[in-house]
């Protein structure tokens, strides 16, 4: 395909662009314009209004004030579909693919087929293949999207926007899945589509990646422009200060406390996967009181599959999982719970929160049958039926100002929360029904720095409370900033463990790539 033509120089241009939630102004008067052929990266913390205004572009929202140019034409955007038809495609940072379906089901879906009422799965199978082999992406158009990894699935969805052959794609957020192999892999596609002269806009709160892959970068605070740098003129210390206002320090002091007795102690573990193939091939390790155990390596080799076992939502087909020395093996999500271990889930979305629910309601799951929020209201019935909403509220409102959730009210439905203050609910309600054992999974995916340093530091304050912590992450920089201990996982297996204060990335890199550890 050769390089496309355009008739201007924008490929959009977006001017006085206004949106209000509520008493929330998310994007308050921003002019924006992407280059023909360009990667324009629209930086911010979450909830500075980057998706808002990328969603306005999508169709998804309609602007309060201002105008939109597609090619110099003025549109009205009204709905995705009218933005598909005029060339805008959009990933967005949580997965709407279908889980049931297969890849080329998810791909098709919302196409006209030549061969309607059916599906023309044949022409659509060489399209999505030549694809595939195009950019090096490597899924099977019949696989289901409940059987691949979280990385995976961004893939499909990439898969999906050039199938339908965008002149314009907006990314949002879109390494928060991959690994850094992955990554890469998506900046050379990326550069790929921008030769083709295709424009990107990429949506992020890392700082490191705008500066490797855009051409131009925007940033937003608070729903307003701050600024719009050349790349090779930006650095990041410069940036960061645009983004949140004052200069971050992201060094995290560690004190020594003494490690207490062992809360966690998993022995020969093994479980299988949902292809039903082995995903864990005999792990052990310890956590104790007070300590931080990071679970490093490439997603996909066994970390979910370790989460969902201790946590009693798959089963363990060998070995032995214990808490305070108390065998749970095998034992239901809710007897775990009740033994004091809070789970941190990667998909806050599907498995943290109810996203149609108030904000205050998802702050009470998991101890809404309990007083103070439920009550019988009927003097001989001792069953609790009924939510005591005043407490609830009270309860929320608390949780809000302590854990710094924004939101417009603890009335609002999750769904209408950033990503950041997302995880800072699911953290707020964990740890709130104060833990023995923390189970954190992910925590910081897709959280901008001031979020991420947030969750950081909540972390050490459990620890240095005695509290036992595993903190499973792909985030290599996050698993040095915090743990005490690392162990590396791969291709299902401990590859070696090893002290934080003594380790070397070379070594943690050869791990990872499934080297062992002989010192372990």
């Amino acid at each position: 395909m050769g390089k496309r033509k355009w008739k201007t120089k924008y490929a959009v241009e977006m001017k006085q662009i206004t949106k209000k939630f509520l008493r929330v102004v998310a994007n308050d008067h921003v002019n924006f314009e992407l280059v023909a052929g360009e990667v324009h990266a629209i930086l911010g913390e979450n909830g500075a209004g980057k998706t808002t205004l990328m969603n306005i572009l999508f169709g998804l929202y309609h602007p309060d004030e201002g105008e939109i140019y597609v090619q110099g034409r003025k549109v009205s955007l009204k709905s995705p579909r009218e933005a598909i038809n005029r060339g805008i495609g959009m990933i967005h940072q949580h997965s709407s693919l279908v889980r049931s379906l297969t890849v080329l089901e998810n791909i098709l879906l919302g196409l006209k087929s030549s061969k309607a009422p059916f599906l023309d799965t044949k022409k659509a199978e060489e399209k999505m293949k030549k694809l595939s082999e195009k950019y090096h992406i490597k899924i099977g158009p019949r696989d289901k999207i409940w059987q691949l990894s979280v990385g995976e699935r961004r893939w499909v969805e990439i898969l999906q926007i050039l199938y339908r052959d965008a002149n314009v794609l907006i990314l949002d957020e879109p390494t928060t899945t991959l690994t850094p192999q992955e990554v890469e892999e998506l900046f050379e596609i990326i550069r790929n589509m921008t030769k083709e002269g295709r424009s990107v806009v990429f949506i992020t709160h890392k700082i490191k990646e705008v500066l490797a892959i855009s051409d131009r970068i925007t940033v937003l605070r608070d729903g307003k422009v701050v600024g719009t740098k050349e790349t090779d003129r930006a650095d990041i210390e410069n940036l960061a200060k645009m983004m949140v206002g004052q200069r971050i320090d992201s060094r995290l002091g560690q004190s020594k406390i003494e490690k207490g007795d062992i809360v966690l102690e998993v022995g020969g573990l093994k479980a299988l996967g949902d292809n039903g193939l082995v995903a864990l091939k005999g792990v052990s390790f310890a956590v104790r009181q007070g300590e931080i155990l990071g679970i490093a390596g490439v997603s996909g080799n066994g970390q979910r599959e370790l989460a969902e076992t201790i946590m009693g939502m798959r089963k363990a087909v060998e070995g032995k999982l214990l808490v305070d020395g108390q065998n749970l093996t095998n034992k239901s999500t809710k007897e775990i719970i009740q033994k004091r271990v809070g789970y941190i889930p990667e998909d806050r979305i599907n498995y943290g929160l109810l996203m149609n629910f108030s904000v205050a309601h998802n702050m009470i799951l998991g101890v809404h049958r309990h007083s103070p929020f439920a009550e019988s209201k009927l003097p001989l019935i001792k069953k609790k039926l009924f939510l005591n909403q005043q407490q609830i509220t009270r309860y929320a409102k608390q949780l809000i100002s302590e854990f710094d959730v924004r939101t417009p009210s603890e009335l609002v439905p999750v769904k209408h929360l950033s990503g950041g203050n997302l995880q800072k609910l699911i953290l707020a309600r964990i740890l709130s029904q104060n833990p023995r054992l923390l189970i954190a999974c992910q925590p910081t995916r897709g959280l901008d720095i001031k979020a991420t340093e947030f969750i950081k530091r909540k972390l050490l304050e459990e620890r240095e409370k005695g509290k036992a912590i595993l903190l499973i992450s792909t985030d290599l920089d996050e698993i040095l900033s915090v743990s005490d201990r690392i162990a590396v996982m791969f291709a299902g297996e401990i590859m070696g463990v090893m002290s934080a204060d003594k380790v070397e990335i070379s070594q943690i890199g050869l791990m990872m790539a499934g080297m062992k550890d002989l010192k372990s």
